[in-house]
């Protein structure tokens, strides 16, 4: 079974019956890397406290380095994050262990290729107190009908299309976090994959991707392009993209939004 197929499974599942244990034969490899790597992380950082063991952090942080853009949008979903969150809880309780009411997993995907040590996958262990705090960035849509008039900037990854749900024939390929999904003149002009925004935890910066296959000229009706101090700035599809700065107004085609941080 493919990742996405897989992971959309469970998340049609995931309210009705509790997570079964134990080995699953259809699990792709990658996921069950990943899963066991979370799981040995909890066990290392519990601890005996009278007849009970204890796992007192809160927040689980999973980063994800050099994930294929086929899958990228599946490691980011709602349904991933909430996948580890509920084999950590269920690990613990069926090993009778303490943990917080709050405990929650934090995903970091970031795609593109492997790094050079070959460490794709790292898990550490925190409180979400010491969570890094985030500039209030934000998208205020200028033009176009959006599915939010203001998008906070408070993951690693955003994205912007046409639609919210992107299928392709092996099923949900991603989730646009920004949509133009109403029928107008305007979002019409935005592709379906158009374009994400990257967060760099360790810079501070965010950087605007173009998604799109086939670039156009500043100007034409489907491009992406900025618009910073009077000048259209083009951002074509290459893997650095481009670094946002305040004030930047940012067109999808015809849609307009402002880079506000």
């Amino acid at each position: 079974m493919k990742l996405g197929e897989y992971i959309e499974k469970f998340g049609r599942t995931l309210f009705e019956a509790p997570l079964a244990t134990g080995a699953r034969p259809d699990e792709p490899p990658e996921l069950a890397e990943i899963r066991l790597a979370v799981l040995d992380t909890v066990k290392e950082k519990s601890y005996r406290s009278g007849a009970r063991k204890v796992f007192p952090y809160d927040l689980l942080r999973v980063e994800l380095r050099g994930i294929e853009e086929s899958q990228h949008g599946t490691y980011s979903s709602r349904f991933f994050r909430q996948y580890l969150e509920q084999e950590v809880r269920q690990a613990l309780r069926t090993a009778g262990c303490r943990f917080p009411d709050n405990l929650r997993v934090e995903v970091s995907a970031l795609a593109g290729l492997p790094p050079p040590d070959g460490r794709w996958l790292a898990v550490a262990a925190g409180t979400q107190s010491e969570a890094e705090p985030r500039a209030a960035a934000r998208l205020v849509v200028r033009e176009g009908d959006a599915n939010t008039p203001e998008l906070r900037l408070d993951k690693a990854r955003t994205t912007v299309g046409r639609v919210v749900d992107v299928y392709r024939s092996e099923g949900l390929f991603r989730r646009n976090d920004l949509a133009f999904e109403a029928e107008t003149e305007i979002n019409r002009t935005v592709s379906r994959e158009h374009a994400h925004i990257l967060y760099d935890r360790a810079t501070g910066e965010y950087r605007l991707f173009n998604d799109r296959w086939h670039d156009r000229t500043p100007g034409g009706e489907c491009g992406t392009w900025i618009v910073r101090d009077g000048r259209s700035l083009e951002v074509h599809r290459t893997p650095r993209g481009m670094k946002l700065e305040p004030g930047d107004e940012i067109h999808f085609g015809r849609a307009v939004v402002v880079f506000q941080a």
